[in-house]
């Protein structure tokens, strides 16, 4: 099971494992006291392909299709196969700084992962 949420919300019982697929560590967050058990920072989208998204829901379905084209190859496709590993038989939790998690990697990444 795949759940997705903001990373400023507290850990719940059900979450399973919890790893954060950000590039970027999100601001105001202590690295110390954050509840995340892996950063996987290269399964995010690339920079270009986040500057180009800038989280227009308008360009949702687009962003989908070239974040997964991404997820093909390299460091990308590798991080992918750890969260693959992660998803095996236990709870997952997918964590993002994001406010809008449904347009954003975290429900591509959940998709993929069910």
């Amino acid at each position: 099971m795949v759940h997705v949420k903001r990373v400023y919300d507290p850990p719940g019982p059900d979450d399973g494992r919890r790893v954060l697929v950000d590039r970027l560590w999100p601001r105001g967050l202590r690295k110390e006291g954050a509840a995340v058990d892996e950063w996987l920072r290269d399964v995010a989208p690339s920079a270009d392909l986040r500057k180009w998204y800038g989280h227009d829901p308008d360009r949702f379905a687009e962003f989908a299709e070239r974040y997964r084209a991404e997820l093909d190859g390299g460091e990308q496709a590798a991080a992918l196969g750890r969260l693959r590993e992660l998803a095996g038989d236990a709870p997952l939790t997918l964590l993002t700084a994001t406010r809008d998690v449904g347009h954003s990697q975290t429900a591509v990444l959940a998709e993929l992962l069910s």
